[in-house]
Protein backbone atom coordinates (compact mmCIF):
# COMPACT_ATOMS: atom_id res chain seq x y z
CA UNK A 1 0.00 0.00 0.00
CA UNK A 2 2.56 2.59 0.85
CA UNK A 3 5.93 0.35 0.57
CA UNK A 4 7.19 2.62 -1.97
CA UNK A 5 6.99 6.00 0.72
CA UNK A 6 11.20 6.41 1.55
CA UNK A 7 10.97 8.05 5.01
CA UNK A 8 14.40 8.93 6.16
CA UNK A 9 14.33 10.26 10.21
CA UNK A 10 17.15 11.93 11.54
CA UNK A 11 17.98 14.01 14.68
CA UNK A 12 20.22 16.73 14.17
CA UNK A 13 22.58 18.23 17.24
CA UNK A 14 23.00 22.46 17.62
CA UNK A 15 26.06 22.91 20.45
CA UNK A 16 25.41 26.55 21.93
CA UNK A 17 28.23 28.53 21.43
CA UNK A 18 26.58 31.83 22.92
CA UNK A 19 23.07 31.89 24.99
CA UNK A 20 20.43 31.19 22.74
CA UNK A 21 17.39 33.05 23.29
CA UNK A 22 14.18 31.03 21.62
CA UNK A 23 10.52 31.23 21.56
CA UNK A 24 8.44 28.60 23.44
CA UNK A 25 7.65 26.94 20.55
CA UNK A 26 10.78 26.23 18.03
CA UNK A 27 9.42 24.64 14.95
CA UNK A 28 9.20 28.33 13.41
CA UNK A 29 12.75 29.55 14.51
CA UNK A 30 14.60 26.21 13.27
CA UNK A 31 12.40 26.66 9.54
CA UNK A 32 12.73 30.05 9.45
CA UNK A 33 16.56 29.71 9.96
CA UNK A 34 17.08 26.96 7.79
CA UNK A 35 15.21 28.78 5.20
CA UNK A 36 17.09 31.39 4.92
CA UNK A 37 20.60 29.55 5.28
CA UNK A 38 19.29 26.69 2.67
CA UNK A 39 18.46 29.76 -0.10
CA UNK A 40 21.59 31.52 0.48
CA UNK A 41 23.45 27.58 -0.30
CA UNK A 42 21.48 26.66 -2.46
CA UNK A 43 20.83 29.73 -4.99
CA UNK A 44 23.14 29.85 -7.70
CA UNK A 45 21.38 33.56 -8.90
CA UNK A 46 21.39 35.59 -5.92
CA UNK A 47 19.73 38.35 -7.06
CA UNK A 48 17.36 36.49 -9.12
CA UNK A 49 13.43 36.56 -8.44
CA UNK A 50 12.44 32.98 -8.15
CA UNK A 51 9.25 33.28 -10.07
CA UNK A 52 11.18 34.10 -13.25
CA UNK A 53 14.45 32.51 -12.59
CA UNK A 54 15.33 30.34 -15.53
CA UNK A 55 16.98 27.75 -13.05
CA UNK A 56 12.92 26.98 -10.90
CA UNK A 57 12.89 24.05 -12.07
CA UNK A 58 16.03 22.71 -11.00
CA UNK A 59 16.53 24.81 -8.14
CA UNK A 60 16.74 22.43 -4.55
CA UNK A 61 15.58 25.07 -2.33
CA UNK A 62 12.32 25.36 -4.64
CA UNK A 63 11.96 22.37 -4.65
CA UNK A 64 12.50 21.72 -0.90
CA UNK A 65 11.23 24.51 0.44
CA UNK A 66 8.47 26.38 -1.43
CA UNK A 67 7.56 22.90 -3.93
CA UNK A 68 5.73 24.65 -6.55
CA UNK A 69 3.28 21.56 -8.60
CA UNK A 70 4.47 20.65 -12.11
CA UNK A 71 3.06 22.38 -15.15
CA UNK A 72 1.31 18.74 -15.99
CA UNK A 73 0.29 17.81 -12.38
CA UNK A 74 -2.74 16.12 -12.20
CA UNK A 75 -3.04 16.99 -8.54
CA UNK A 76 -3.47 20.44 -6.67
CA UNK A 77 -2.97 22.30 -9.95
CA UNK A 78 -4.93 24.62 -9.00
CA UNK A 79 -2.49 25.23 -5.31
CA UNK A 80 0.68 27.15 -5.41
CA UNK A 81 2.30 24.77 -3.49
CA UNK A 82 2.45 21.07 -2.70
CA UNK A 83 3.02 19.77 1.07
CA UNK A 84 7.43 20.37 1.38
CA UNK A 85 8.85 16.77 1.64
CA UNK A 86 10.37 17.81 4.76
CA UNK A 87 9.14 17.69 8.98
CA UNK A 88 11.03 19.62 11.57
CA UNK A 89 10.33 18.56 14.90
CA UNK A 90 11.07 20.96 17.65
CA UNK A 91 12.71 20.02 21.00
CA UNK A 92 9.34 19.62 23.06
CA UNK A 93 10.84 21.99 25.85
CA UNK A 94 8.97 25.34 26.37
CA UNK A 95 12.16 26.82 27.64
CA UNK A 96 13.21 29.88 26.84
CA UNK A 97 16.95 30.20 26.99
CA UNK A 98 20.01 27.91 26.28
CA UNK A 99 22.97 28.49 28.17
CA UNK A 100 26.20 28.14 25.52
CA UNK A 101 27.63 25.15 26.02
CA UNK A 102 23.90 23.40 25.76
CA UNK A 103 22.73 21.15 22.99
CA UNK A 104 19.74 22.34 21.25
CA UNK A 105 18.27 18.77 19.70
CA UNK A 106 15.72 18.03 16.80
CA UNK A 107 14.03 15.96 14.50
CA UNK A 108 14.09 15.89 10.71
CA UNK A 109 11.86 13.60 8.86
CA UNK A 110 12.36 13.30 4.94
CA UNK A 111 10.12 12.21 1.91
CA UNK A 112 10.78 10.30 -0.99
CA UNK A 113 13.69 12.61 -3.23
CA UNK A 114 14.15 15.09 0.09
CA UNK A 115 16.14 12.02 1.03
CA UNK A 116 18.55 12.86 -2.35
CA UNK A 117 18.93 15.92 -0.52
CA UNK A 118 20.27 15.22 3.15
CA UNK A 119 23.61 17.00 2.46
CA UNK A 120 22.06 20.37 1.25
CA UNK A 121 20.06 20.01 4.77
CA UNK A 122 23.29 19.39 6.86
CA UNK A 123 25.20 22.20 5.12
CA UNK A 124 22.20 24.66 5.32
CA UNK A 125 21.55 23.85 9.19
CA UNK A 126 25.26 24.36 10.01
CA UNK A 127 25.45 27.99 8.25
CA UNK A 128 22.55 28.63 9.85
CA UNK A 129 24.35 28.32 13.42
CA UNK A 130 26.92 29.99 11.98
CA UNK A 131 25.02 33.48 10.97
CA UNK A 132 23.20 32.95 14.73
CA UNK A 133 19.74 32.08 16.19
CA UNK A 134 17.10 33.14 17.72
CA UNK A 135 16.11 36.25 19.10
CA UNK A 136 19.73 38.01 20.10
CA UNK A 137 21.16 35.64 17.30
CA UNK A 138 23.07 33.12 19.28
CA UNK A 139 26.07 31.62 17.07
CA UNK A 140 25.99 27.58 17.47
CA UNK A 141 27.56 24.59 15.50
CA UNK A 142 26.28 21.74 14.29
CA UNK A 143 27.90 19.04 16.13
CA UNK A 144 26.57 15.99 14.84
CA UNK A 145 23.81 14.11 12.66
CA UNK A 146 22.32 11.06 13.97
CA UNK A 147 19.85 8.27 11.78
CA UNK A 148 17.23 6.28 13.40
CA UNK A 149 17.41 2.35 12.50
CA UNK A 150 16.00 -0.91 13.95
CA UNK A 151 19.29 -0.98 16.02
CA UNK A 152 18.96 2.75 17.39
CA UNK A 153 20.46 5.79 16.09
CA UNK A 154 23.54 5.66 14.34
CA UNK A 155 26.00 8.81 13.62
CA UNK A 156 25.92 9.35 10.05
CA UNK A 157 27.73 13.14 10.25
CA UNK A 158 29.55 14.80 12.75
CA UNK A 159 31.46 18.26 12.86
CA UNK A 160 34.85 16.11 13.33
CA UNK A 161 35.21 14.18 10.27
CA UNK A 162 32.84 16.12 7.75
CA UNK A 163 31.95 12.72 5.89
CA UNK A 164 28.43 12.03 5.35
CA UNK A 165 27.98 8.03 6.03
CA UNK A 166 25.42 6.35 4.21
CA UNK A 167 21.87 5.80 6.02
CA UNK A 168 19.05 3.60 5.51
CA UNK A 169 15.20 4.36 5.05
CA UNK A 170 13.09 4.43 8.58
CA UNK A 171 10.62 3.69 9.05
CA UNK A 172 10.23 1.47 6.64
CA UNK A 173 7.08 -0.87 5.42
CA UNK A 174 7.96 -4.15 7.41
CA UNK A 175 8.21 -2.01 10.61
CA UNK A 176 4.97 -0.71 9.93
CA UNK A 177 3.25 -4.04 9.21
CA UNK A 178 4.74 -5.29 12.57
CA UNK A 179 2.98 -1.98 14.20
CA UNK A 180 -0.36 -3.18 12.70
CA UNK A 181 0.09 -7.30 13.80
CA UNK A 182 0.87 -5.53 17.52
CA UNK A 183 -2.65 -3.42 17.11
CA UNK A 184 -4.72 -6.24 15.72
CA UNK A 185 -7.81 -6.63 16.89
CA UNK A 186 -7.97 -3.39 19.00
CA UNK A 187 -10.86 -1.55 18.58
CA UNK A 188 -10.28 1.23 20.94
CA UNK A 189 -7.73 3.87 20.46
CA UNK A 190 -6.69 6.78 21.61
CA UNK A 191 -4.51 9.57 19.78
CA UNK A 192 -2.51 12.30 21.64
CA UNK A 193 -1.63 15.16 19.61
CA UNK A 194 1.40 16.21 21.10
CA UNK A 195 2.42 19.94 19.05
CA UNK A 196 -0.80 22.58 17.70
CA UNK A 197 -2.63 19.76 14.96
CA UNK A 198 -4.51 22.21 11.92
CA UNK A 199 -6.61 20.12 10.71
CA UNK A 200 -9.35 21.64 8.05
CA UNK A 201 -13.12 20.48 7.25
CA UNK A 202 -15.71 22.19 5.19
CA UNK A 203 -13.38 25.22 4.46
CA UNK A 204 -12.66 25.97 7.83
CA UNK A 205 -10.26 24.74 10.41
CA UNK A 206 -11.84 22.52 13.51
CA UNK A 207 -11.11 22.33 17.46
CA UNK A 208 -13.19 18.80 17.77
CA UNK A 209 -12.15 16.21 15.70
CA UNK A 210 -13.76 12.83 14.75
CA UNK A 211 -12.20 10.02 13.57
CA UNK A 212 -12.97 10.84 10.08
CA UNK A 213 -11.86 13.89 10.23
CA UNK A 214 -8.42 12.86 10.91
CA UNK A 215 -8.69 10.00 8.04
CA UNK A 216 -9.27 12.63 5.25
CA UNK A 217 -6.53 14.78 6.38
CA UNK A 218 -4.11 11.83 6.51
CA UNK A 219 -5.71 10.61 2.64
CA UNK A 220 -4.92 13.91 1.55
CA UNK A 221 -1.35 14.27 3.14
CA UNK A 222 -0.19 11.00 2.45
CA UNK A 223 -1.27 11.16 -1.59
CA UNK A 224 0.09 14.12 -2.41
CA UNK A 225 3.27 12.80 -0.74
CA UNK A 226 3.60 9.99 -3.00
CA UNK A 227 2.32 11.95 -5.66
CA UNK A 228 4.75 14.88 -5.64
CA UNK A 229 7.72 13.34 -4.09
CA UNK A 230 7.75 9.71 -4.35
CA UNK A 231 6.49 9.31 -8.11
CA UNK A 232 3.38 7.68 -7.59
CA UNK A 233 -0.50 8.02 -7.24
CA UNK A 234 -2.21 6.03 -4.84
CA UNK A 235 -4.67 3.32 -5.75
CA UNK A 236 -7.05 3.81 -2.88
CA UNK A 237 -10.72 3.75 -2.40
CA UNK A 238 -10.82 7.05 -1.13
CA UNK A 239 -14.60 7.17 -0.87
CA UNK A 240 -15.11 4.33 0.45
CA UNK A 241 -12.41 4.69 3.69
CA UNK A 242 -13.90 8.01 4.43
CA UNK A 243 -17.42 6.41 4.62
CA UNK A 244 -15.84 3.54 6.76
CA UNK A 245 -14.18 6.57 9.25
CA UNK A 246 -17.12 7.95 9.49
CA UNK A 247 -18.77 5.23 11.46
CA UNK A 248 -16.35 5.32 13.59
CA UNK A 249 -16.94 6.39 16.92
CA UNK A 250 -15.40 8.90 19.10
CA UNK A 251 -16.13 7.77 22.75
CA UNK A 252 -14.07 10.74 24.89
CA UNK A 253 -12.63 13.70 23.98
CA UNK A 254 -9.85 16.35 25.59
CA UNK A 255 -7.71 18.81 23.42
CA UNK A 256 -7.95 22.11 23.84
CA UNK A 257 -6.85 25.13 21.62
CA UNK A 258 -2.85 26.03 21.77
CA UNK A 259 -2.74 29.91 20.42
CA UNK A 260 0.28 30.35 18.35
CA UNK A 261 1.77 33.10 15.82
CA UNK A 262 5.04 33.33 14.15
CA UNK A 263 6.32 36.35 12.13
CA UNK A 264 6.85 35.47 8.57
CA UNK A 265 9.48 37.14 6.88
CA UNK A 266 9.09 36.35 3.61
CA UNK A 267 5.58 37.26 3.42
CA UNK A 268 6.37 40.03 5.77
CA UNK A 269 3.58 39.17 7.92
CA UNK A 270 2.33 37.79 11.14
CA UNK A 271 0.56 33.98 10.71
CA UNK A 272 -1.74 32.44 13.05
CA UNK A 273 -0.97 28.68 13.43
CA UNK A 274 -2.42 27.82 16.65
CA UNK A 275 -4.04 24.44 16.76
CA UNK A 276 -5.43 21.66 19.06
CA UNK A 277 -3.61 19.61 21.37
CA UNK A 278 -4.30 16.99 24.05
CA UNK A 279 -5.99 13.46 23.71
CA UNK A 280 -8.95 11.71 21.94
CA UNK A 281 -10.18 7.77 22.38
CA UNK A 282 -12.20 6.63 19.14
CA UNK A 283 -14.01 2.77 18.88
CA UNK A 284 -14.50 1.24 15.92
CA UNK A 285 -12.57 -0.86 13.09
CA UNK A 286 -9.32 0.15 12.81
CA UNK A 287 -7.77 -2.17 10.81
CA UNK A 288 -8.01 -0.81 7.50
CA UNK A 289 -6.69 2.25 8.91
CA UNK A 290 -3.70 1.11 10.99
CA UNK A 291 -0.98 1.23 7.99
CA UNK A 292 -2.15 5.29 7.40
CA UNK A 293 -1.98 5.48 10.90
CA UNK A 294 1.19 4.70 12.09
CA UNK A 295 2.54 6.24 8.78
CA UNK A 296 0.99 9.62 9.96
CA UNK A 297 2.50 9.33 13.08
CA UNK A 298 6.10 9.97 11.22
CA UNK A 299 5.01 12.67 8.79
CA UNK A 300 2.29 14.42 10.78
CA UNK A 301 -1.09 15.49 10.15
CA UNK A 302 -2.52 18.58 9.37
CA UNK A 303 -1.64 21.53 7.69
CA UNK A 304 2.40 23.13 8.59
CA UNK A 305 3.87 20.04 9.32
CA UNK A 306 6.87 21.58 8.52
CA UNK A 307 6.83 23.11 11.21
CA UNK A 308 6.72 20.19 13.25
CA UNK A 309 2.97 20.69 14.09
CA UNK A 310 0.34 17.49 13.31
CA UNK A 311 2.36 15.63 15.69
CA UNK A 312 0.85 13.05 17.63
CA UNK A 313 1.23 9.25 18.82
CA UNK A 314 -1.39 6.41 19.26
CA UNK A 315 -1.91 3.79 21.79
CA UNK A 316 -4.58 1.16 22.37
CA UNK A 317 -6.97 2.54 25.00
Amino acid sequence: MFEHIRIGKFLLRLRALDDLHLPAYKGSTLRGGFGAALKHVACALKRQDCGGCLLRDRCVYLYLFETPPPADTEMMSLYPAAPHPFIIEPPETEARCLGAGGSLDFGLILVGKALDHLPYFIYAFASMGREGIGRRRGKAKLEAVYAAGSDGPVCVFDQEEQVLRPSQPYPDWDFIQQKCADFDGADRLAMTFVTPTRVKFDGRFINDPHFHHIARSLLRRVSSLSYFHCGRRLELDFRGLVKKAERIERVSCDLSWYDWERYSSRQKQRMALGGFVGAVTFRGEFQKFLPLLFLGEVIHVGKAAGFGLGKYEIRID
